[in-house]
């Protein structure tokens, strides 16, 4: 229940940022969930081993590179998905910033489903 909750607030947040930033288009609500499903995907199965691939570039940039791979994973969702459009590599930048921003926020706000 909990990670349906978020990839629900995680499409919210696509629509809005797709209205905010210029550049970024969605469909409808019903692509910003598949771009959510497909994004969560992608971060939970190719994040890590781009990660893994490029440390000695994140080691040297002190981390930074980090923002280039969840770019590259924006770009990556614009490529599956048709009815999500991201125009370039800086929008994407910018996007997955405010996203990861929006996320953190709103995430907070999700019950822990354990009992103490």
């Amino acid at each position: 229940m909990k990670s349906i909750l978020k990839i629900l607030l995680t499409a919210f947040v696509v629509v809005i940022l797709a209205k905010i930033i210029p550049g970024v288009t969605v469909a409808s609500y019903m692509y910003a969930i598949f771009v959510a499903i497909i994004l969560s995907l992608l971060k939970f199965i190719v994040r890590p081993i781009l990660i893994i691939l490029t440390l000695p570039v994140t080691i040297v940039t002190f981390g930074l590179f980090l923002f280039i791979i969840n770019a590259l994973l924006i770009m990556l969702t614009d490529f599956f998905i048709s009815g999500f459009e991201v125009s370039s590599i800086w929008t994407a930048l910018l996007f997955s910033i405010l996203l990861s921003i929006f996320q953190s926020v709103l995430f907070t706000l999700v019950p822990d489903s354990k009992k103490d």
